[in-house]
């Protein structure tokens, strides 16, 4: 049951991932952003995938749980943005550039703002999922959500983007 539901997803994201990459308009920023969007997709489908499996969902949840995590996503993505953003002032301060360092102060605590937005969005979509779980599966969820920001975080920390 639980290799179809995965099978099924699998499918269904791949068949979809053409529609964005032809959708797209041309030019660096464009292909960074294509590029973000695909990793996006492919860290919900496999964030749909485990989730499904820790939580015994059939398909009609699985796509229920699609639907909530894209509309997290489209929430986060901004902040991430913002978080980008800074990130790269601050390396360039970082690196002695003048026309960054005046911007060190504002991006520092425009990025700790962000990730605390990042950080209640989490605890929503936590809340989210959880409402009508109960408690050894809101238990299961919170580890899996936990252990896949995780991996997250370590995939970003040897680019620091």
């Amino acid at each position: 049951m639980r290799t179809r539901v995965r099978t099924r997803m699998a499918v269904m994201m791949l068949a979809l991932l053409p529609w964005v990459a032809v959708a797209a308009p041309t030019g660096r920023e464009a292909r960074v952003e294509e590029r973000m969007e695909r990793a996006e997709q492919r860290h919900r489908l496999r964030q749909v995938l485990e989730l499904s499996d820790v939580l015994d969902l059939d398909n009609a949840q699985a796509l229920k749980l699609e639907e909530t995590l894209q509309r997290f996503d489209e929430r986060r993505r901004p902040l991430r943005k913002q978080v980008r953003e800074a990130a790269r002032i601050l390396h360039r301060a970082a690196r002695g550039d003048s026309e960054a360092l005046a911007q060190v102060d504002a991006a520092a605590l425009g990025a700790f703002e962000a990730r605390e937005r990042i950080a209640a969005l989490d605890k929503e979509l936590y809340l989210a999922l959880a409402k009508s779980l109960p408690q050894e599966k809101r238990a299961r969820l919170a580890l899996a959500l936990a252990r896949s920001e995780g991996r997250q975080k370590m995939k970003r920390e040897p680019g620091k983007d």
